[in-house]
Protein backbone atom coordinates (compact mmCIF):
# COMPACT_ATOMS: atom_id res chain seq x y z
CA UNK A 1 0.00 0.00 0.00
CA UNK A 2 2.79 2.44 0.89
CA UNK A 3 4.51 1.68 -2.41
CA UNK A 4 1.27 2.37 -4.28
CA UNK A 5 0.80 5.67 -2.43
CA UNK A 6 4.36 6.69 -3.27
CA UNK A 7 3.79 5.89 -6.95
CA UNK A 8 0.53 7.83 -6.99
CA UNK A 9 2.22 10.77 -5.26
CA UNK A 10 4.99 10.74 -7.85
CA UNK A 11 2.48 10.63 -10.68
CA UNK A 12 0.51 13.49 -9.12
CA UNK A 13 3.66 15.59 -8.75
CA UNK A 14 4.61 14.85 -12.36
CA UNK A 15 1.12 15.80 -13.44
CA UNK A 16 1.37 19.12 -11.62
CA UNK A 17 4.74 19.77 -13.27
CA UNK A 18 3.36 19.07 -16.75
CA UNK A 19 0.29 21.20 -16.02
CA UNK A 20 2.47 24.06 -14.82
CA UNK A 21 4.56 23.79 -17.97
CA UNK A 22 1.46 23.85 -20.11
CA UNK A 23 0.09 26.89 -18.28
CA UNK A 24 3.39 28.77 -18.20
CA UNK A 25 3.31 30.63 -21.49
CA UNK A 26 3.10 34.09 -22.96
CA UNK A 27 0.03 35.92 -21.73
CA UNK A 28 -1.55 39.07 -23.07
CA UNK A 29 -4.22 41.54 -22.11
CA UNK A 30 -5.68 44.68 -23.68
CA UNK A 31 -5.09 47.99 -21.96
CA UNK A 32 -7.35 50.93 -22.73
CA UNK A 33 -6.17 54.51 -22.48
CA UNK A 34 -6.98 57.89 -24.01
CA UNK A 35 -5.33 60.81 -25.76
CA UNK A 36 -7.28 64.05 -26.12
CA UNK A 37 -10.56 62.20 -26.62
CA UNK A 38 -9.15 59.44 -28.85
CA UNK A 39 -9.76 55.98 -27.41
CA UNK A 40 -6.63 53.82 -27.62
CA UNK A 41 -6.20 50.10 -26.96
CA UNK A 42 -2.75 48.59 -26.60
CA UNK A 43 -1.72 45.06 -25.64
CA UNK A 44 0.62 43.96 -22.88
CA UNK A 45 2.52 40.68 -23.36
CA UNK A 46 4.55 38.77 -20.77
CA UNK A 47 5.77 35.23 -20.08
CA UNK A 48 4.22 33.98 -16.87
CA UNK A 49 6.94 31.35 -16.52
CA UNK A 50 9.34 34.14 -15.60
CA UNK A 51 9.52 35.48 -12.07
CA UNK A 52 10.34 38.91 -10.75
CA UNK A 53 10.64 42.20 -12.56
CA UNK A 54 12.24 42.35 -15.98
CA UNK A 55 13.06 44.92 -18.68
CA UNK A 56 10.19 46.34 -20.70
CA UNK A 57 10.01 47.02 -24.42
CA UNK A 58 7.53 49.36 -26.08
CA UNK A 59 6.54 48.40 -29.64
CA UNK A 60 5.18 50.89 -32.20
CA UNK A 61 3.38 49.48 -35.23
CA UNK A 62 3.73 50.17 -38.96
CA UNK A 63 1.49 52.69 -40.72
CA UNK A 64 -1.15 49.97 -41.18
CA UNK A 65 -2.14 50.26 -37.52
CA UNK A 66 -1.94 47.88 -34.56
CA UNK A 67 -2.51 44.71 -36.55
CA UNK A 68 -1.74 41.04 -35.91
CA UNK A 69 1.83 41.41 -37.19
CA UNK A 70 2.64 44.05 -34.57
CA UNK A 71 1.06 41.96 -31.82
CA UNK A 72 3.03 38.90 -32.92
CA UNK A 73 6.28 40.83 -32.66
CA UNK A 74 5.31 41.90 -29.15
CA UNK A 75 4.63 38.27 -28.31
CA UNK A 76 8.10 37.37 -29.63
CA UNK A 77 9.62 39.97 -27.32
CA UNK A 78 7.80 38.39 -24.38
CA UNK A 79 9.20 34.99 -25.40
CA UNK A 80 12.67 36.53 -25.08
CA UNK A 81 11.90 37.41 -21.45
CA UNK A 82 10.75 41.02 -21.79
CA UNK A 83 7.48 42.64 -20.88
CA UNK A 84 6.23 44.07 -24.15
CA UNK A 85 3.56 46.65 -24.81
CA UNK A 86 2.21 47.04 -28.35
CA UNK A 87 0.99 50.63 -28.37
CA UNK A 88 -1.92 52.00 -30.38
CA UNK A 89 -1.01 55.15 -32.31
CA UNK A 90 -4.29 55.60 -34.21
CA UNK A 91 -7.08 54.66 -31.82
CA UNK A 92 -10.66 53.51 -32.36
CA UNK A 93 -9.44 50.08 -33.58
CA UNK A 94 -8.19 51.58 -36.84
CA UNK A 95 -6.31 49.02 -38.92
CA UNK A 96 -6.11 48.97 -42.72
CA UNK A 97 -4.43 47.28 -45.67
CA UNK A 98 -5.02 50.28 -47.97
CA UNK A 99 -1.91 52.47 -48.45
CA UNK A 100 -3.80 55.73 -48.99
CA UNK A 101 -5.78 55.27 -45.79
CA UNK A 102 -2.67 54.30 -43.85
CA UNK A 103 -0.90 57.41 -45.15
CA UNK A 104 -3.76 59.65 -44.05
CA UNK A 105 -3.85 58.16 -40.55
CA UNK A 106 -0.08 58.41 -40.19
CA UNK A 107 -0.08 62.06 -41.29
CA UNK A 108 -2.78 62.85 -38.73
CA UNK A 109 -0.39 61.69 -36.01
CA UNK A 110 2.86 63.11 -37.40
CA UNK A 111 1.58 66.57 -38.38
CA UNK A 112 2.54 67.94 -34.96
CA UNK A 113 5.82 66.51 -33.67
CA UNK A 114 5.07 67.27 -30.04
CA UNK A 115 1.67 65.57 -30.19
CA UNK A 116 3.26 62.65 -32.06
CA UNK A 117 5.77 62.18 -29.27
CA UNK A 118 3.08 62.68 -26.65
CA UNK A 119 0.92 59.87 -28.03
CA UNK A 120 3.89 57.51 -28.17
CA UNK A 121 4.76 58.56 -24.64
CA UNK A 122 1.31 57.52 -23.45
CA UNK A 123 2.08 54.01 -24.70
CA UNK A 124 5.34 54.09 -22.79
CA UNK A 125 3.42 55.15 -19.69
CA UNK A 126 1.18 52.06 -19.95
CA UNK A 127 4.23 49.81 -20.13
CA UNK A 128 5.98 51.45 -17.20
CA UNK A 129 2.82 51.15 -15.11
CA UNK A 130 3.10 47.35 -15.15
CA UNK A 131 4.40 45.93 -11.88
CA UNK A 132 6.32 43.37 -13.94
CA UNK A 133 8.64 45.99 -15.44
CA UNK A 134 11.93 46.82 -13.76
CA UNK A 135 12.08 50.60 -13.27
CA UNK A 136 14.59 52.33 -15.50
CA UNK A 137 15.04 49.27 -17.70
CA UNK A 138 12.94 50.17 -20.73
CA UNK A 139 13.55 50.37 -24.48
CA UNK A 140 11.40 50.85 -27.59
CA UNK A 141 11.29 49.36 -31.06
CA UNK A 142 9.28 50.36 -34.11
CA UNK A 143 8.56 49.30 -37.65
CA UNK A 144 8.18 51.64 -40.64
CA UNK A 145 6.21 54.61 -39.20
CA UNK A 146 6.93 53.07 -35.81
CA UNK A 147 10.65 53.27 -36.47
CA UNK A 148 10.39 56.99 -37.05
CA UNK A 149 8.24 57.25 -33.94
CA UNK A 150 10.80 55.69 -31.60
CA UNK A 151 13.48 57.97 -33.05
CA UNK A 152 11.27 60.96 -32.27
CA UNK A 153 10.87 59.62 -28.75
CA UNK A 154 14.66 59.52 -28.39
CA UNK A 155 14.99 63.08 -29.74
CA UNK A 156 12.33 64.26 -27.30
CA UNK A 157 14.09 62.85 -24.25
CA UNK A 158 11.76 59.94 -23.46
CA UNK A 159 12.86 57.77 -20.52
CA UNK A 160 14.33 55.01 -22.67
CA UNK A 161 17.68 53.26 -22.49
CA UNK A 162 17.61 52.60 -26.21
CA UNK A 163 15.51 52.51 -29.36
CA UNK A 164 15.55 50.23 -32.40
CA UNK A 165 14.13 51.24 -35.78
CA UNK A 166 13.31 48.47 -38.28
CA UNK A 167 12.95 49.77 -41.87
CA UNK A 168 11.74 53.02 -40.38
CA UNK A 169 11.34 56.51 -41.69
CA UNK A 170 14.46 58.46 -40.76
CA UNK A 171 13.50 61.85 -39.31
CA UNK A 172 16.59 63.94 -38.70
CA UNK A 173 17.56 64.88 -35.17
CA UNK A 174 16.70 68.55 -34.57
CA UNK A 175 19.40 71.02 -33.57
CA UNK A 176 17.90 71.48 -30.12
CA UNK A 177 18.52 67.79 -29.34
CA UNK A 178 22.31 68.27 -29.31
CA UNK A 179 23.76 66.65 -26.22
CA UNK A 180 20.29 65.70 -24.98
CA UNK A 181 19.69 62.30 -26.62
CA UNK A 182 20.21 59.86 -23.78
CA UNK A 183 18.79 56.77 -25.50
CA UNK A 184 21.19 54.67 -27.55
CA UNK A 185 20.00 54.32 -31.14
CA UNK A 186 20.09 51.28 -33.42
CA UNK A 187 18.77 51.65 -36.97
CA UNK A 188 18.22 48.60 -39.20
CA UNK A 189 17.74 49.67 -42.81
CA UNK A 190 17.44 48.19 -46.28
CA UNK A 191 19.77 49.79 -48.83
CA UNK A 192 17.26 49.25 -51.66
CA UNK A 193 14.40 50.96 -49.78
CA UNK A 194 13.19 53.55 -52.32
CA UNK A 195 11.09 55.31 -49.67
CA UNK A 196 14.31 56.64 -48.14
CA UNK A 197 16.70 58.32 -50.55
CA UNK A 198 20.49 58.21 -50.08
CA UNK A 199 20.34 61.95 -49.36
CA UNK A 200 17.89 61.35 -46.50
CA UNK A 201 20.13 58.62 -45.09
CA UNK A 202 23.19 60.85 -45.28
CA UNK A 203 21.41 63.78 -43.65
CA UNK A 204 20.04 61.48 -40.94
CA UNK A 205 23.54 60.27 -40.10
CA UNK A 206 25.04 63.77 -40.19
CA UNK A 207 22.39 65.14 -37.83
CA UNK A 208 22.92 62.29 -35.36
CA UNK A 209 26.62 63.08 -35.35
CA UNK A 210 25.89 66.79 -34.84
CA UNK A 211 23.56 65.88 -31.96
CA UNK A 212 26.36 63.82 -30.34
CA UNK A 213 24.06 60.79 -30.17
CA UNK A 214 25.18 57.25 -29.44
CA UNK A 215 24.03 55.56 -32.64
CA UNK A 216 24.61 52.67 -35.01
CA UNK A 217 23.11 51.92 -38.42
CA UNK A 218 23.18 48.47 -39.99
CA UNK A 219 22.41 48.56 -43.72
CA UNK A 220 21.40 45.43 -45.65
CA UNK A 221 22.40 45.40 -49.31
CA UNK A 222 19.68 44.74 -51.88
CA UNK A 223 16.97 44.82 -49.20
CA UNK A 224 13.75 46.79 -49.59
CA UNK A 225 11.19 48.26 -47.20
CA UNK A 226 9.22 46.04 -44.77
CA UNK A 227 11.92 43.36 -44.92
CA UNK A 228 10.77 41.89 -41.58
CA UNK A 229 7.15 41.29 -42.63
CA UNK A 230 6.35 37.95 -44.33
CA UNK A 231 3.19 39.55 -45.76
CA UNK A 232 4.97 42.57 -47.24
CA UNK A 233 4.20 41.48 -50.80
CA UNK A 234 0.44 41.39 -50.20
CA UNK A 235 -0.04 45.15 -50.40
CA UNK A 236 0.72 45.60 -54.08
CA UNK A 237 3.63 48.00 -53.53
CA UNK A 238 6.82 47.16 -55.42
CA UNK A 239 9.10 48.57 -52.73
CA UNK A 240 7.70 46.24 -50.04
CA UNK A 241 9.47 42.88 -49.94
CA UNK A 242 10.16 40.40 -47.18
CA UNK A 243 13.78 39.32 -46.83
CA UNK A 244 14.25 36.28 -44.54
CA UNK A 245 17.98 36.84 -44.08
CA UNK A 246 17.62 40.52 -43.17
CA UNK A 247 14.72 39.61 -40.89
CA UNK A 248 16.84 37.06 -38.99
CA UNK A 249 19.91 39.27 -38.85
CA UNK A 250 18.05 42.37 -37.68
CA UNK A 251 16.19 40.46 -34.94
CA UNK A 252 19.46 38.94 -33.75
CA UNK A 253 21.13 42.35 -33.78
CA UNK A 254 18.29 43.78 -31.70
CA UNK A 255 18.76 41.02 -29.14
CA UNK A 256 22.48 41.71 -28.74
CA UNK A 257 21.73 45.44 -28.49
CA UNK A 258 19.28 44.73 -25.66
CA UNK A 259 21.77 42.41 -23.96
CA UNK A 260 24.19 45.31 -23.87
CA UNK A 261 21.56 47.83 -22.74
CA UNK A 262 20.19 45.72 -19.93
CA UNK A 263 23.36 43.85 -18.94
CA UNK A 264 21.82 40.44 -19.56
Amino acid sequence: MLHRIAVLSSLFAASLFVTAQAQAEVQSKPIEYEDHGTHLTGYLFWDDAATGKRPGVLLIHEWWGLNDYAKERARMLAELGYVAFAADMYGDDRVTDKPDQARDWMQEVTADVELWRERAGLGLKQLMASDLVEPGQVAAIGYCFGGGTVLQMAYGGAELKGVVSFHGSLPAAPEESKGRIDAKILVLHGNADSFVSPEVVSNFQDKLEAAEANWEMDIYGGVKHSFTSPNAGDYGIENLRYDPQADRRSWTRMQSFFDELFGR
